[in-house]
């Protein structure tokens, strides 16, 4: 597919292969840097207030045309603080598209660093002006990216956040997040359709964000507040019996979700934007930064159910451990009312298959970390190497299909994420059960493996792939791949 032009006034030179895309610095005001400058805890404001939808910009007749700008200054946890935001949000506006769309962004800068904007989970190309890591939108500039769904396009729960290597971390602790929505997927006896960004900042008493040390970088920060929809502790008000579907994201960035709603079940029906093969009933459901879900939620009586975050421990290293003491509510279901009548679930949903052409080739690529990194601190690479954006790590045939084993030689668990091409598991060191439905991104448990199935045969051009501890991959841990 060809890109379309770049307006004139923000013309850039699009490298070759191996070559960031530049834009440069524009004259215009540009936000101070977020740093911690006061004292004391942050106290959130609004706790249990109702759940909110960030505003939905819509796509019609084929296109969605909007301007994002990412800047300091949004209002979190009911309070007015200096972390970051899209268009004065956190999170910013969710995006809905459909197969077949287009979808245009006008990406401005207001921050003091380098940022771009990955698509996360949108199967569209690599190249140009589209979901294209590579491109570097420095302080001040503007960029036009344009985005065309192919008109085969699952439906699905995606999200967008920045992806400037070394800075991926800050800049979505921060807050730099949104939601994006692929539509059209089957009727379902639903009441209600909320999305649901879960995101994880530490704010000091003046609404600063605290700092990454060194600790919480080789570690993976989690953040000390954990909010939804940048809200704290939000409630869901229901009648019983009505059918609610939850999009939720989760877009921390090192903290895995093992979720749990007290006193009911979560009725899986899609994980990472594609459906599962019928509906399943989870008692407690995990998510890996970057991982999405979506749930049914069926309230069968009266009474408040908070959804719960469960402790889960990612392992330790150098006596520091990632578990948390105890469980954090993240929500709570209110129900009243009388029970209402509802359609069941559809026995059967309608799964995507990705292409079953036979493997061509089998790859293993590890994921490391250890002693000997700048300053005397963590070394993160893949396959013995950190990061380098010139350097060509994975050479694919375009149309064929790969099996990859990708292990962990460390005591922290990694999750695995790799742009554009979905994969499917097929097998892993834990013994977990495989679902045999696309995702694109997996837990790798410490010191431990899983084999994926990755068709490349939808676009061709160069990504990456890496670690979505996004302290990780900013640390190195992160390579490229080319579909040639």
């Amino acid at each position: 597919m060809t890109p379309a032009p770049i307006s004139r006034r923000r013309a850039l030179a699009l490298g070759g292969l191996g070559t960031a895309v530049v834009v440069a610095g524009a004259t215009g005001w540009i936000a101070s840097a977020t740093a911690s400058t006061g004292t004391g805890a942050f106290d959130p404001s609004g706790t249990g207030a109702e759940l909110l939808q960030p505003p939905l910009l819509d796509s019609r007749d084929g296109r969605l045309a909007v301007e994002l700008t990412a800047a300091a200054g949004v209002r979190l946890a009911g309070r007015d603080t200096s972390a970051l935001g899209f268009n004065g949000g956190s999170p910013g506006p969710t995006l809905r598209v459909r197969p077949g769309d287009e979808l245009a962004v006008l990406l401005t800068n207001r921050l003091v660093q380098p940022t771009n904007l990955h698509t996360h989970g949108l199967r569209v190309s690599p190249q140009a002006n589209s979901d294209n890591p590579f491109v570097s939108i420095e302080p001040g500039a503007s960029f036009d990216y344009l985005y065309r769904i192919p008109a085969d396009h699952p439906a699905g729960t995606h999200w967008y956040h920045p992806h400037h290597h070394g800075m991926v971390a800050d800049q979505l602790f921060g807050g730099l997040v949104g939601g994006l929505i692929v539509d059209r997927g089957p009727d379902l006896p639903i009441t209600t359709d909320r999305l649901m960004l879960v995101t994880d900042i530490t704010l000091d008493g003046a609404g600063a964000v605290v700092p990454a040390n060194s600790t919480d970088r080789a570690m993976g920060r989690e953040g000390r507040l954990l909010l939804v929809n940048g809200q704290h502790q939000p409630t869901l008000s229901a009648a019983p019996g009505t059918a609610e579907r939850w999009r939720i994201v989760n877009a921390c960035t090192s903290r895995v979700l093992a979720l749990r709603l007290e006193g009911q079940q979560l009725v899986q029906i899609a994980q990472d934007g594609s459906f599962l093969s019928r509906p399943t009933r989870r008692d407690t459901l995990v998510l890996a930064p970057g991982n999405r879900a979506d749930v049914v939620v069926q309230p069968t009586g009266t009474g408040r159910f908070a959804l719960l975050a469960d402790p889960y421990d990612r392992g330790s290293m150098m006596g520091s451990s990632t578990g948390d003491t105890g469980p954090t509510t993240l929500a709570t279901l209110i129900t009243s009312g009388p029970l209402r009548a509802s359609t069941p679930l559809p026995a059967v949903l309608p799964a995507e298959t990705l292409p079953t052409t036979p493997i061509s080739r089998t790859r293993q690529t590890d994921f490391n970390m250890g002693m000997g990194g700048m300053g005397g601190g963590m070394a993160m690479s893949i396959d013995g190497r950190t990061f380098d954006p010139s350097r060509d790590d994975q050479i694919v045939a375009f149309g064929s299909t790969e099996e990859w084993t990708v292990t962990n030689t460390s005591p922290l668990a990694h999750p695995f994420h790799i742009h554009v091409w979905p994969f499917t598991v097929t097998a892993a060191g834990d013994g977990r059960a495989t679902t045999g439905t696309p995702q694109d991104v997996v837990l790798i448990p410490p010191r431990g493996w899983v084999r994926l199935r990755i068709p490349f045969t939808t676009f061709a051009g160069r990504s990456v792939y890496h670690c979505h501890i996004l302290d990780h991959e900013d640390a190195g841990m992160m390579a490229t791949v080319v579909v040639t």
